[in-house]
């Protein structure tokens, strides 16, 4: 008797366990259509919001910038594609798009002078520069961001590596500097230029190691050479052009 009490409290036990977790997922595939529906709800607003604003989002930067931060936050992208309903309405697609083309003819025009690596400010110069004549609308150095994030598309071939005091260099050619590269552009960004000596002072290596770093830099067009700099191996200064801002700032006031 005891038995058969035991073993049909077991069974109410499980078949309320059973209904507990039937009420629960039924809650949860209420809650999860009533999310659907506010986050559709959501799209909308913001679809009407940006219709009725899609001048100011196409023109003014600060507003395009504050959208986009807008749509971040709500799990939005106008930027997923430049066909479909964003690109239709605002452009905004197509806009980021047609930026990333002009990075591509800015970074490919100078390579042979800088090797590929350019600081974000001289880009984000350069490009003003091209659009002066086709295009009345203001540009960001965010906006330059976004679209070499939409050029990933392509591949590893852009690259951001980040410098001191919030200074960026943008990366155009394929492949990622490797550490110790990377360490070399770190100790030559105030001078732009370095040595072996240098090297060896400020970062502890040894000569060689030194000088296969700062010659595959060289052959990767990543430096020059000023042999007339030096009279010894530990003495020849390697320069960096993509460090050349001050040349750059005369260059863009001339």
């Amino acid at each position: 008797m005891n038995r058969r009490v035991g073993i049909g409290a077991i069974d109410k036990k499980k078949l309320t366990e059973a209904r507990f977790r039937d009420r629960g997922e039924e809650l949860a595939a209420d809650q999860l259509r009533q999310l659907s529906s506010q986050l559709g709800t959501l799209k909308s607003k913001v679809e009407e919001f940006a219709e009725k604003h899609k001048n100011e989002i196409r023109k003014n930067l600060e507003f395009r910038r504050q959208f986009q931060e807008m749509c971040a936050s709500i799990g939005v992208d106008p930027l997923a594609s430049s066909k479909g309903f964003w690109s239709e309405m605002l452009g905004v697609g197509d806009f980021y798009y047609e930026l990333g083309v002009q990075i591509v003819e800015v970074c490919m025009a100078t390579n042979h002078k800088n090797g590929g690596i350019m600081p974000l400010e001289e880009l984000f110069q350069r490009v003003v520069r091209s659009r002066r004549k086709t295009s009345g609308q203001q540009l960001s150095t965010d906006d330059i961001l976004r679209a070499i994030d939409k050029l990933k598309i392509l591949g590893n071939g852009f690259t951001l590596i980040k410098l001191d005091r919030g200074r960026i260099l943008v990366q155009s050619v394929p492949g990622e500097l490797s550490l110790d590269q990377n360490q070399v552009i770190q100790v030559a960004q105030e001078t732009a230029c370095i040595t072996v000596l240098d090297l060896k002072v400020k970062l502890k290596w040894q000569e060689e190691r030194s000088k296969k770093v700062l010659q595959d830099m060289v052959s990767s067009g990543f430096a020059w050479v000023d042999l007339q700099a030096g009279v010894g191996n530990s003495d020849i200064v390697y320069w960096f052009p993509t460090l050349f801002s001050a040349s750059f700032n005369s260059d863009a006031t001339s």
